[in-house]
């Protein structure tokens, strides 16, 4: 989506707050013990109360309102019986509709207390990276330059990046144009970058 008006900038924006509360409370309840379901049933409730539109359920079917993953799983991770470990790397990813705004969202964390330096190492390069790919979006820009930023920047840490996962726009559906190659969504990058061998 092209945002052309004040409505769009901010609906957009209403829809984001909405759909990032949902994900911030996941991420507090995120403690070890709970099973991915249970983090689900979460974002469930949460996306009723708001009057919000899951866009895993309402555009795959998907078997949850939310994608979780944990650890090895890369990416669209199905909530399940699965109990978070402490030390465990996680990532929640919720998007959704909110006052006919689709927006999409994700973020890596380490469950629990336990400190792992290799994870760590691997957060703090995924807002690196992220943080390079967002420089280059300014109008006139070409696109391509995103996925060039992130792959230059990842490489330069000692990651790769899985190519199959895109970064993609979002506004009037969950998967609007541009689709950015060589990236991924949202903040949730960190499952995406592997360790170079």
């Amino acid at each position: 989506m092209i945002a052309t008006s004040e409505k769009d900038i901010q609906g957009l924006k209403d829809a984001g707050k909405v759909i990032s509360e949902i994900r911030d409370e996941m991420i507090a309840q995120t403690k070890p013990g709970i099973t991915t379901k249970e983090l689900d049933e979460i974002a469930e409730r949460m996306f009723k109360k708001f009057g919000a539109i899951s866009a895993p359920i309402s555009t795959y079917n998907f078997p949850g309102y939310t994608c979780i993953c944990v650890n090895e799983e890369v990416a669209h991770g199905i909530p399940g019986k699965r109990e978070i470990q402490d030390g465990d790397l996680v990532n929640i990813d919720v998007s959704g509709a909110y006052n006919d705004y689709w927006v999409d969202t994700g973020k890596s964390f380490v469950a629990g207390s336990t400190s792992n330096p290799e994870l760590e190492k691997l957060l703090k390069a995924t807002d690196v990276v992220f943080d390079e790919g967002l420089k280059k979006f300014k109008a006139g820009s070409k696109m391509n330059g995103v996925g060039r930023a992130v792959n230059r920047t990842a490489k330069q840490l000692g990651y790769t990046v899985i190519k199959n996962l895109t970064g993609h726009g979002v506004g009037s559906s969950l998967r609007d144009e541009p689709d950015i190659f060589t990236t991924t969504t949202s903040l949730g990058i960190a499952h995406s970058l592997r360790k170079v061998p």
